[in-house]
């Protein structure tokens, strides 16, 4: 029988999703636990690998069980109580044998989040950038980010992937604001969503979108990198994984 578990992740605990030799992680942690509570080793599939201090506030994976009537209710509450606290189930429940919480995912969404002004409660999941940003520039450069294309360039080097071949549905900078719609202390959230992504690739468009809101480049350098599938050279800086968080993935 196949389960799907939804689950969220504070990164800065672990070495990223998959499984280490050495190191600590999410995947690793979460197949002890169902093994001590089903008494056999079960293998979880995750929906995506998210590198070092990389967060997930809504997560998918499956694993298989030679059990059909498990209680998926009790086995939440059970996993909660051994888990890391940095790691919480929120949901589990049976499906289809053909369910994958990887090959089946059509579109995923990761959020980066920015303060411009010295906070010390943002900190933990949000990079402080000193810059003054140009929003307007930035989301025109978001536009030439839109379709379907060869985006190597933001892939860290080394990577296995059979294609660097993605498609970007959408991509947009916002100010964050409070419930009564002020500003909150220059506060900005990039969102983007596509079908795949590659290793380190959000972190390296938002780094070249910060080159690009501070001048350093024009909106159009983004399709100069991309119509050039040029190396990760050519991009911005990889900015630090505890601001990103993968938010949603839909199948």
């Amino acid at each position: 029988m196949r389960y799907k578990i939804t689950l969220a992740y504070n990164g800065s605990a672990f070495c990223g999703w998959q499984v280490q030799s050495r190191d600590r992680s999410v995947q690793g942690c979460l197949q002890d636990a169902l093994g001590m509570l089903l008494g056999c080793p079960t293998g979880v599939v995750g929906a995506g690998r998210t590198d070092t201090g990389v967060n997930a506030s809504d997560y998918v994976a499956h694993f298989d069980s030679p059990k059909d009537d498990i209680d998926c209710a009790h086995l939440a509450y059970k996993l909660n109580a051994i888990l890391p606290k940095e790691i919480a189930v929120y949901d589990i429940c049976a499906v289809d044998d053909d369910f994958h919480a990887r090959f089946g995912a059509k579109k995923r969404q990761y959020q980066y989040h920015i303060h411009s002004r010295k906070d010390p409660f943002r900190n933990a999941f949000s990079w402080y950038c000193r810059y003054p940003l140009d929003l307007d520039a930035m989301n025109r450069a978001c536009s030439y980010l839109l379709g379907v294309h060869d985006c190597s360039c933001f892939e860290k080097k080394g990577s296995d992937n059979s294609t660097s071949i993605c498609e970007i549905f959408a991509a947009r900078w916002e100010e964050d604001r409070d419930c009564n719609g002020a500003r909150t202390n220059g506060a900005v959230t990039f969102t983007v969503e596509a079908n795949r992504f590659l290793r380190n690739m959000v972190r390296a468009i938002v780094g070249t979108m910060v080159d690009i809101g501070r001048g350093v480049h024009k909106p159009e350098y983004i399709l100069e990198i991309l119509d050039g599938k040029g190396e990760r050279g050519d991009a911005g800086q990889s900015v630090p994984g505890h601001a990103l968080f993968l938010t949603k993935i839909e199948y």
